[in-house]
């Protein structure tokens, strides 16, 4: 497991990924808190588990009131060890089950919703903490947490990330897999509340022609900077 001393000069550090769906955010994201000792929080798999837990209950997710009326019941729990982050809803595991088809149908109008963002926000803010943590999301360096020492903003082509996401999930439909990220693309871009954007000072990385390692490398070198200034 990754453990943060907080007297170390990582110790405070927080790194924000934010990025397009199938930018690499969340391998990058692990590699880098691990190189460095640090921890990790998937924010996008808590809006996961929370649509996760509405379609259980059977509310209708794209009823806009009924969401915002239960997005305070689950109880949502991230765990932050970069070689195995975990996630639990009223105490299950469903670090599988988020990542079902239904689950990724959905999760965009729930993320729209801003009661569900205001009840996450407040989860990642407390796992955030003292920092000492590499946060990927949407609205990390813009909302979340704006005085990140480090920010990256992480993209790539639609087809590459098209590509990478089919192989990630065994999938052969390599076509309807880049209409999926970029209609997700659209939603998470145009929300009133939270869009995904380039946070003000985030470093612009284009993973399209670059090896993870390569870009682990490349976000590791900003975080040294950091603690460095």
């Amino acid at each position: 497991m990754s453990t943060v001393d907080s007297t170390s000069p990582s110790g405070s550090l927080v790194i924000a990924v934010d990025g397009t769906s199938g930018s690499g955010k969340s391998s990058t994201s692990r590699g880098v808190a691990e190189r460095l000792g640090l921890r990790y929080l998937d924010t996008g798999a808590m809006f996961r588990a929370m649509t996760w837990w509405l379609l259980r209950e059977g509310i209708d997710v794209r009823d806009e009131a009924a969401v915002a009326a239960a997005a305070g019941r689950p109880t949502i729990e991230s765990g932050t060890d970069p070689l195995a982050p975990t996630i639990t809803v009223d105490g299950t595991d469903v670090s599988v089950a988020i990542r079902a088809d239904e689950v990724n149908a959905a999760v965009s109008p729930v993320s729209a919703v801003p009661e569900v963002r205001a009840r996450l926000l407040e989860l990642q803010r407390k796992a955030i903490g003292e920092g000492g943590i590499v946060v990927e999301g949407r609205d990390i360096g813009s909302v979340v947490w704006p005085q990140a020492e480090v920010k990256v903003y992480l993209s790539a082509d639609p087809d590459a990330r098209a590509q990478r996401r089919t192989a990630e999930q065994g999938g052969t439909d390599v076509a309807r897999t880049q209409q999926s990220l970029l209609e997700r693309d659209r939603i998470d871009s145009g929300r009133a509340t939270a869009p995904l954007t380039m946070a003000e000072g985030a470093v612009h990385v284009d993973s399209t022609h670059l090896t993870l390692a390569e870009v682990i490398d490349r976000i590791v070198a900003l975080a040294t900077r950091a603690r460095r200034a």
